[in-house]
């Protein structure tokens, strides 16, 4: 379980039927570490799951180093991207699954149309 919310609540885990002892948890500090952790677990074959919580928690590292308000334009969506290219092979040969959990956004006011 790659934790990139830091968000994992062991006790409320454990009464949704997770046995938190047979769960390996990684909270990296980038999306780059995250990612790089995830396909680590892929090819190392010891693993038949990985979860990723979530795609909107995947902060660039140049944007954690950042400024506030610099503007850091489709970095995430590189940083996805090249993730993803990489992956595909590897879970392929590992026959392993990833699951990534993203998070949709809504904008106040809209009732049909683009979310």
């Amino acid at each position: 379980f790659v934790d990139a919310e830091h968000a994992l609540d062991p006790v409320y885990a454990e009464k949704l039927g997770v046995q938190m002892e047979d769960l390996l948890v990684s909270q990296p500090d980038t999306g780059e570490q995250a990612l790089e952790i995830t396909d680590m677990l892929v090819r190392s074959g010891a693993v038949d799951v990985v979860i990723v919580d979530s795609v909107a928690a995947l902060t660039p590292k140049a944007e954690i180093e950042g400024e506030m308000g610099d503007s850091h334009v489709g970095l995430q969506a590189r940083l996805m991207s090249q993730a993803l290219r990489k992956l595909t092979g590897n879970i392929k040969r590992s026959n392993c699954l990833v699951v990534f959990i993203n998070q949709i956004r809504m904008k106040i006011g809209v009732m049909f149309g683009s979310p």
